[in-house]
Parts: C-alpha cells; sequence; structure tokens
C-alpha cells in the first residue's frame, strides 16, 4: 500500500470479521458493513426503468452486499440531470422500480432508493455523450433537447451552461409535494431505506451552499435559512418513512477547499438531520464548479473518510464511508479505526460485482460461501479445491 493509505489502515491487519458483521439499524438487519453506492447509469427511457437495469442491479445484488442503492431516481422531469434518468414521478414507474428492489431482496440484501432532483445541473447530456448541456447537436443526434431549468438563485453550474429560472415560493412548494409523492412511491415499490441526494450540486445541494442560494428570504440567507427546505424535506421523509425502515441523507461534506459550505456546516447540518430521525449520513463532498485553487485535493483512496469521521463523532450519528474504497483491507480499517459504520462500495463493483463475497472467501470469513447464490457456489468451491486454494 502507498502512503496515500496510512489513514486507512492501522498497524496491525485489520479484522475482516468486523466488515462481514450484521448491523441493526431500527427493525432492519443488513447481513454485513458493505454497501453497493447509487450509482447513475442513464440508461432509463422516459423514466422507466429496463431490461439494462434488471441485469446490472441484479449482478450487484448477486455479490454479496449487505445493502444495494438503486441508482438516484428523478421526482419530476425538470428534475432528471439527462434523458436517460430513472424517474419516480409517475405511479407507472413503481412497478419497474418494484422489480428491482424484489431483485435485490431476492438475494439476501436490503434494498435503498435515491430520490433526487437535479437542480442547475439538469439538461445535460450522458457524460459518455460530452457531460455538457444539451443543445441542437443532440436534438440532431438522439432526438434529445433541453429544458428549462430551475434552482435557488440564477446561477449557471458552468459557462456555457443554461441559467435557472430562481425558484418562486409556489415552485418550491410545488417541488416539497413531488417529493411527497416520490417517497410515497418508493414505498409502495416495497424500498427497505429511502435516501434524499443532498450532495453533488443538485438542488438539495444548491440550497445548503452559499455558492448556490443566494436568496434572501426563507430559503437563503445564513446557514439556517439554507437548511431550511432540505430539513424540512428530510423530515417529512422520515415522517412517512415507516418507524422500522431507516432513512438516509447523502451530502457533500464540503464543496471544496476554503470555499462555500465546509465540514462545519457539514456537523451542524448532521446533528439537525439526527435531530429529526434520520439514521445515517452518507459522507461525499463536492459537486460545484470550483477555481482551480480551491478545488479539492486529488482524490486518494478513502479521501472522503475524513469527513464521515468527524461528523460520526462529533453528532453520534451513523455515517457511510464513500471514495475509492478498493479492497476488503482498507473497508475494514475504516471501520475498525471508527471512522464510519458503513462502507460504501462504487466503481470497484463494476469492476468486479462480486467483490464482497470474493473478499469473504480470499480473506477466510467464517461462512463466506453463504454470500455466494447457490449456481455459482456449488461450482466455484469445488473450483478451489481443484486449484488447491
Amino acid at each position: 500500500m502507498t502512503q496515500n493509505l496510512h489513514t486507512l489502515t492501522p498497524q496491525t491487519a485489520p479484522d475482516l470479521g468486523t466488515l462481514f458483521e450484521p448491523m441493526r439499524i431500527r427493525g432492519l438487519t443488513l447481513r454485513n458493513r458493505i454497501v453497493v453506492s447509487p450509482m447513475a447509469t442513464y440508461s432509463a427511457v422516459d423514466g422507466y426503468a429496463t431490461d439494462w437495469h434488471v441485469q446490472h442491479i441484479g449482478k450487484l445484488a448477486a455479490g454479496g452486499a449487505g445493502l444495494v442503492f438503486i441508482e438516484q431516481s428523478s421526482v419530476n422531469t425538470q428534475g432528471r440531470i439527462t434523458h436517460g434518468c430513472l424517474g419516480i414521478w409517475d405511479d407507472d414507474h413503481i412497478a419497474g422500480l418494484k422489480r428491482l428492489a424484489d431483485i435485490v431482496r431476492s438475494f439476501g440484501a436490503a434494498s435503498a432508493i435515491q430520490i433526487a432532483h437535479s437542480g442547475r445541473k439538469g439538461a445535460s447530456q450522458r457524460p459518455w455523450e460530452g457531460g455538457g448541456p444539451l443543445g441542437d447537436a443532440d436534438i440532431a443526434a438522439r432526438g434529445e433537447g433541453p429544458w428549462d431549468i430551475a434552482a435557488p438563485s440564477a446561477i449557471a453550474f458552468d459557462q456555457g451552461c443554461q441559467t435557472p429560472a430562481e425558484m418562486t415560493i409556489e415552485q418550491i412548494e410545488a417541488v416539497v409535494e413531488d417529493y411527497r409523492l416520490a417517497f410515497e412511491r418508493a414505498l409502495k415499490a416495497g424500498f427497505d431505506i429511502a435516501e434524499l441526494h443532498c450532495a453533488h450540486g443538485y438542488l438539495m445541494h444548491s440550497f445548503l451552499s452559499p455558492l448556490g442560494n443566494q436568496r434572501t428570504d426563507e430559503y437563503g440567507g445564513d446557514r439556517e435559512g439554507r437548511m431550511r427546505l432540505p430539513l424540512r424535506i428530510a423530515a417529512m421523509m422520515r415522517d412517512m418513512w415507516p418507524e422500522d425502515r431507516p432513512c438516509f441523507v447523502r451530502i457533500s461534506s464540503v464543496d471544496g477547499v476554503d470555499i462555500g459550505w465546509g465540514l462545519d456546516d457539514s456537523v451542524a447540518f448532521a446533528a439537525a438531520l439526527k435531530a429529526i430521525g434520520i439514521d445515517v449520513v452518507d459522507c461525499s463532498s463536492g459537486g460545484f464548479k470550483l477555481p482551480a485553487q480551491n478545488s479539492l485535493v486529488a482524490r486518494t483512496p478513502g479521501f472522503q473518510l475524513p469527513f464521515s469521521e468527524r461528523i460520526r463523532k462529533e453528532t453520534g450519528v451513523l455515517t457511510m464511508g464513500v471514495g475509492l474504497i478498493r479492497t476488503g483491507e482498507q473497508a475494514a480499517a475504516a471501520l475498525a479505526e471508527g471512522r464510519c459504520d458503513l462502507v460504501a462500495i462504487g466503481r470497484e463493483l463494476l469492476w468486479n460485482p462480486n467483490w464482497p463475497a470474493q473478499v469473504a472467501v480470499e480473506m477466510g470469513v467464517p461462512d463466506a460461501w453463504k454470500l455466494w447464490p447457490d449456481q455459482y457456489n456449488w461450482w466455484l468451491r469445488r473450483r478451489q479445491v481443484q486449484q488447491g486454494r
């Protein structure tokens, strides 16, 4: 391991058993501490889940994680990032989402859905199509044009991007209702956990950060005012969600270096979330276009764990750590050192969807083979014997 990993690795090798210990949150027991992070794939059609989502989520669910997130789902058509975003703005979306939740449960994992609105980052191309604002070329190539976007203040995400309309109080109230209906649909789809997306420069993060919110009414101004709408929607989520099921909130712990929303703000926000009954704060970072001198340092494995560690220690709320965690040792060390309570894995699972089950076997975790589906388990155990492992 490189020197960059010293904050992840204790002096003695961590006990990987901790990573694979069950964890109870309210009435839900996760079979281990590994979480499949919500990863947008921009492959929906009019918000509907497709065969792509079935095979994608099926692979991830079969890999042995304790909790599997379905990708962010938009509360209305304006709140999409791209034309391919998964939707939860229509009752007709429920059946497809329920199928995904059922797939996750069939493999022994708990299911979660992330509820979102893109704010000023909407009407964008898919990343592999350029990731910029939609325009005439996208209409000509795919018939996908832009739509009007909205945000706390009329501040474009970047040069050349569409300037969003500053939301009126009436529009804010309409979005609150869209979130309410989205949580209701998520319940009908059978998800165990709901997560409110307040990170990465999207609508709720834009309300939190002074970089995106220059309002002077009750939803702007000081930190209390900027937290008002995200807290209101988080409280609504908690009130609507069954008492025995957990609620998560994903935050950008910092906007950048010495700019905008900072870690002190996140500690205050997390304390307020805990007070209204939010169970886990999912600690990410960034999402705004920043000057080079204010951008976050080069990403190294576990680069966001200091955020989840401080929030956990100062507020007592459970936290989820995320950010280039690639090995079982790194994940176990994060837990052993008290840096987080759950470990979310993203791109490593795209590379190897069986990562949780494989780590358990390779590290000799008791009953590790139970994480493998029987259809794979029987053959792979014999493969190991044949290889003398």
